[in-house]
């Protein structure tokens, strides 16, 4: 089974990208991700990415755009990673799972320890990014 999971690109008015680090009580601690979980049952995926960034982040995003879809195979696990680029509405950033979390522009996100799922959304971002 393959189980769908949002993830979220948020972007602030100077480009920079929004990057979480996995608490030592989460999956993969210590790695670097885009926010987002899972995509509940009636939920469409942006639905998922709405209430997941607000409930993780409490921030109120819009959808700006998608990239592709991508499947990774954790041991096991399997997910498909499902990414939108986003701009934040409202609120301020207020951990409810991750350790850190901090803004990064196109070189310092290259430099980050990111959990293997996310390093393809990574690429396929600064493709299409200036």
């Amino acid at each position: 089974m393959i189980i769908p999971v949002v993830c979220a690109l948020i972007v602030d008015d100077d480009g920079r990208v929004l990057a979480a680090r996995r608490s030592l009580s989460m999956d993969l601690p210590g790695k670097w991700e885009f926010p987002g979980g899972k995509v509940e049952l009636g939920e469409t995926p942006e639905e998922a990415l709405i209430r997941e960034i607000k409930e993780e982040l409490d921030l109120v995003v819009r959808v700006s755009a998608t990239l592709p879809d991508y499947v990774h195979h954790y041991k096991e696990k399997s997910i498909k990673l499902i990414p939108f680029v986003c701009s934040v509405v409202s609120g301020k950033v207020s951990l409810k799972e991750h350790e850190s979390w901090n803004w990064f522009n196109r070189n310092e996100l290259q430099q980050l320890d990111w959990a293997e799922a996310d390093i393809p959304i990574l690429k396929e971002y600064l493709l299409i990014v200036t």
